[in-house]
């Protein structure tokens, strides 16, 4: 994964808060996060959602509710969340984890911004995506 290696922050702690939505996670430089599920599902690194390439992303709307069903670790680098939409395709490494949370304010405000520009609202109903495209199922 792009950015991990041994000076990369590993999580220390990582609570998943049902209730509250939020994923909470502390990392071994002493840095706290707490992540919104819906932050973690509209900027997954899935190429569900990131594309195979610049421009090829897909906006992602009504995830304002969206739950974590689960989380799997993938080996000592990433989890894998399960979302209640049915979104489980992306990996998210500890650097991704680590920057979603540092820059959080930022790409909150880019993702908000890229909904105003498309004339959407966060909570509009995603369009269905199936037909031709790369493959995916959902």
């Amino acid at each position: 994964m792009a950015g991990l290696n041994s000076k990369t922050p590993h999580p220390v702690g990582l609570t998943l808060h049902a209730k509250s939505r939020v994923l909470e996670i502390a990392f071994d430089d002493g840095a706290r996060f707490r992540l919104p599920f819906e932050l973690l599902r509209v900027l997954s690194p899935s190429a569900e959602v990131q594309g195979h390439g610049p421009g090829q992303e897909t906006l992602q709307t009504g995830k304002r509710e969206v739950g974590i069903s689960a989380i799997e670790p993938v080996g000592h680098y990433a989890i894998k969340p399960t979302f209640s939409d049915g979104h489980d395709s992306g990996l998210y490494s500890w650097d991704y984890l680590y920057r979603l949370g540092a820059e959080q304010a930022q790409r909150w405000g880019d993702y908000l911004a890229r909904l105003q520009a498309a004339g959407l609202d966060r909570d509009a109903p995603m369009p269905d995506q199936a037909g031709p495209g790369c493959g995916h199922s959902h």
